[in-house]
């Protein structure tokens, strides 16, 4: 039984809670969707439970691949048990297929393949619109240390080339994906989640997406999208049950 204490921090989709062990905290999935920086914002019905049973399936996945990530176990239908790590203020993009800001900043058609996986580095930082930084600002702001920054960059491109095999058998193109990560005692691991939240998850016969980009372009039928994802990578038929408290 983990014991639940007070809100560590809460985002667009989570809160974290701490528990009476400091090494460990408590994740828990939300409906709220958020999008253009909050300026659009909305619930997904049963996402919290769609996401957190993705999060334990992906990070576990990766667990046993070698890939050092913050998941102990899921709790219920929206929690889950994580190592409380130190999150750092920046966010790795992966890119494979080019889409969304990528698509604006280069003027390549949304769609078109990159040659090689793109890694690009964001900030931490709504008020700022979490703006594209390089290594050299990560280490001159001492956001994290050349070696850190290198095993991120490290982790990322193996977890999206795990990702991507692993999507390709139930015929999905991970497009590109947001990662985080966080110190916990020395240790760069990966958190945060993976989820359609942070990925862009496309189906690779029809190339519709099935991802929060449904949500933030009034594409319709959101939610069947994020249980189509979950069904496929588990089998796991999901029914909705409204958000608790």
């Amino acid at each position: 039984m983990t014991n639940i204490g007070q809100t560590i921090i809460e985002g667009k989709g989570k809160r974290v809670y701490a528990t009476e062990n400091p090494d460990e905290a408590v994740v828990y999935y939300k409906d709220e969707a958020m999008a253009f920086h909050g300026l659009k914002r909305g619930r997904i019905i049963g996402k919290g439970e769609i996401n957190n049973r993705i999060c334990e399936y992906l990070f576990t996945l990766l667990q046993q691949q070698g890939v050092p990530n913050h998941f102990i176990r899921r709790i219920d239908d929206r929690s889950s048990l994580v190592k409380r790590v130190a999150i750092f203020p920046v966010v790795v993009k992966v890119r494979n297929i080019v889409a969304g800001s990528l698509a604006r900043r280069t003027g390549y058609p949304e769609g078109t393949r990159l040659k090689n996986t793109v890694i690009e580095y964001c900030l931490k930082d709504t008020e700022l619109d979490d703006p594209l930084v390089n290594q050299t600002h990560i280490t001159a702001m001492d956001l994290a240390t050349a070696d850190e920054i290198c095993r991120m960059e490290q982790i990322s491109l193996r977890v999206n080339e795990i990702l991507t095999g692993v999507l390709a058998d139930i015929n999905i193109e991970l497009i590109d994906c947001k990662l985080e990560y966080g110190r916990f005692h020395g240790e760069v691991l990966l958190a945060d989640e993976i989820s359609p939240d942070t990925c862009r998850f496309w189906d690779a016969s029809t190339h519709e997406p099935l991802d929060i980009d449904r949500f933030r372009h009034d594409m319709g039928d959101v939610e069947d999208a994020y249980r189509e994802v979950l069904h496929r990578l588990t089998g796991y038929v999901f029914k909705s049950n409204e958000e608790g408290a």
